[in-house]
């Protein structure tokens, strides 16, 4: 990978990390504001899926910042590195790179991963009797 395309991808790393410290965590609102009052059994449900979404929209945010940082520390650190599998070595696609700079894995190894944890991705056919 040339020094210009290593550049390109710095500021790609870092305009996305500047975006999302600046866009903040997600809201978890509390079932209940104060001790006295019980919340309302329609919206407890409604509350407590909102706290879900937001804790695991919280989890992304977090992940995705943790691998910025790795692929930063990688081009500083190990520039011939950047933009190979960690898994198998080859060179990971540059369109995958242009979309997400801070893949450490190429697609077939990353499906790979994603099959091990024991679940499998629904499809529309799946629903049908």
């Amino acid at each position: 990978m040339t020094s210009e395309e290593l550049q390109t991808f710095l500021e790609k790393l870092k305009e996305r990390r500047t975006a999302l410290l600046d866009e903040g965590d997600f809201k978890v609102e509390p079932n209940r504001t104060d001790a006295t009052t019980l919340p309302d059994e329609d919206e407890q449900p409604l509350n407590e899926m909102n706290q879900v979404i937001a804790s695991r929209r919280n989890k992304q945010r977090a992940d995705e910042l943790a691998g910025i940082t790795r692929a930063i520390r990688a081009i500083h650190e190990d520039p011939e590195d950047f933009g190979y599998c960690e898994d198998c070595g080859d060179e990971i696609p540059i369109k995958r790179l242009e979309l997400m700079p801070w893949a450490q894995f190429c697609v077939k190894c990353k499906s790979k991963q994603d099959d091990g944890r024991g679940y499998k991705r629904s499809h529309a056919g799946d629903y049908l009797d």
